[in-house]
Formats: structure tokens, C-alpha cells, sequence
């Protein structure tokens, strides 16, 4: 086999593209082969291409632009209220959302994510999981599971951060949530969710007592996963956003259902 530099046309998230592409390809039957660091490339390569294609920054800008206000990884963490591991994703060639796109150029603008986009509360990943399982405990039932993208727990989660935050001035959890086809989502959350699971919930701050109120009001409110996902489905505040745009908390007073 020999090294070849070729282009392949690819359809990648309904995007056509044209990826350079450098593997192996063999001489007679022409079977293509790639290393592991090829492969690597590769999949960094067309991940930067369809960023660019949809107006998303690269890894290569992200790095550039946070070096140039002398930021580290856990700088530009500290501004988006983000975990650090989702700055070194991004910057490694994970695709962010269009929401955490307009939080980073926000962030890398020179200015702080504003606390409209975290409820005045720093962001926990631990404190996330404790929410839920206090959520479990007063309904009887596990809704966090590895495989369903948190489509419902997520929904608990987001009335929870946001009764909070208009009851008490600020948020449970501190997560950002985007206004997504299946209704109000963690954003960025399919970085989140193998965390989520994994973290330990005891490391969090205590619930208060006024919080463990709060979700024990909306569990009661909404006893079966299905009422919860129809009643975020007739917010006004989730419907009047763009697909992918953040839902600021600063709309939580114009909650309906609970």
C-alpha cells in the first residue's frame, strides 16, 4: 500500500463537504487504510470544515483567539461558565452547539457570559446529578439514564433551575439551557452526560430546604415523565426562542405550567 493525498466528498450532518483526506491505498484492489493518528485527523479535519461551513468557530480559532486576552483552558472556563473539559473538547475538534458558539465568541469578545445564561449560580455538574436524584427520590423512579439524552430529566431539571431562579434570585444548578426541537435542553449536554453520570452527587452543595420544595412542588406537578415534556412543549418562553438559542433566566417569570 502507498500514501495517498486525495479529496473525498462527504455528507456530514446533512452538509456536503469536500474533506483532503491522506491514507493508505492499496495498488491493485484499491482498498483504503488509515492509521490511528490518520484516522485522528481525519475526523478533526471534517469536524473544522463543517464548523466553517455553518459559521461555528474551530478548534484552531478558539486556541488563537483565547491566547491572544492571554487566557488559559480554565480562564475561558471561569468566563462561560463552563466545566473546563468542554474548552479542551471544543478546542480538540468537538462540535459545540450554536448556543455554546455565541457563548464563546461572548467570552472571547473579552466579556463574561452573563448571569442571564446561568441563574446567578456558578455551574455544577455534581450539583446537577443531586437535583435529579432528589427528583428520583420524590418520584419513585429513575430518570436518568445513560441512553435517552436526559429528553425528560432535563425538562425536570430546567423547571427546577427556573422556579428557583424566579422564587428565589437564583438557579439550582447553574446550566445553561438551549431551546431545542424536543423542547428546553441542558446545552452542550451531549458532553454532559456521561459526567452527570459518572460524578458524585455528595460533593455538592447541600439542597436547601427551599430548593427540596421546589422540586418536590414540580414533582408532584408533573408525577409521569410525559407531563413534563407536554407542559415545556407550551411554554411560551421555550417556543419564542430560535432553534439552539439560549433560554435566559431572566424569562422565568413568565413561566406557565408551574
Amino acid at each position: 500500500m502507498v500514501v495517498r493525498k486525495t479529496v473525498e466528498k462527504i455528507d456530514f450532518r446533512g452538509v456536503g463537504i469536500k474533506c483532503p483526506v491522506e491514507q493508505y491505498i492499496c495498488r491493485v484492489c484499491g482498498t483504503k487504510a488509515g492509521t490511528a493518528e490518520q484516522t485522528d485527523t481525519i475526523q478533526k479535519t471534517i469536524a473544522n470544515i463543517y464548523r466553517r461551513a455553518v459559521n461555528l468557530l474551530t478548534g484552531e480559532e478558539i486556541v488563537e483567539k483565547r491566547k491572544r486576552l492571554s487566557l488559559t483552558q480554565e480562564g475561558l472556563a471561569k468566563r462561560m461558565n463552563v466545566g473546563i473539559a468542554s474548552i479542551k473538547r471544543w478546542e480538540g475538534g468537538t462540535i459545540q452547539s450554536k448556543s455554546m458558539d455565541h457563548a464563546l465568541r461572548i467570552a472571547l469578545g473579552g466579556q463574561n457570559v452573563g448571569d442571564s445564561c446561568t441563574g446567578n449560580r456558578a455551574f455544577s455538574i455534581p450539583r446537577i446529578k443531586l437535583v435529579v436524584k432528589e427528583f428520583e427520590s420524590v418520584l419513585g423512579k429513575h430518570i436518568l439514564k445513560k441512553n435517552d439524552k436526559m429528553l425528560f430529566a432535563a425538562k425536570y431539571l430546567w423547571y427546577a433551575d427556573m422556579v428557583a431562579h424566579r422564587e428565589t434570585g437564583e438557579s439550582m444548578t447553574g446550566a445553561t439551557y438551549a431551546a431545542l426541537p424536543y423542547g428546553p435542553q441542558l446545552n452542550n449536554y451531549k458532553d454532559l452526560i456521561e459526567d452527570i453520570i459518572k460524578v458524585n452527587e455528595t460533593k455538592a452543595e447541600t439542597l436547601t430546604p427551599e430548593e427540596k420544595r421546589i422540586i418536590t412542588r414540580i414533582a408532584l406537578k408533573f408525577p409521569e415523565e410525559r407531563m413534563v415534556y407536554d407542559a415545556a412543549h407550551k411554554e411560551k418562553i421555550w417556543k419564542k426562542q430560535p432553534n439552539g438559542a439560549i433560554i435566559p433566566y431572566t424569562d422565568s417569570t413568565e413561566l406557565t405550567g408551574i
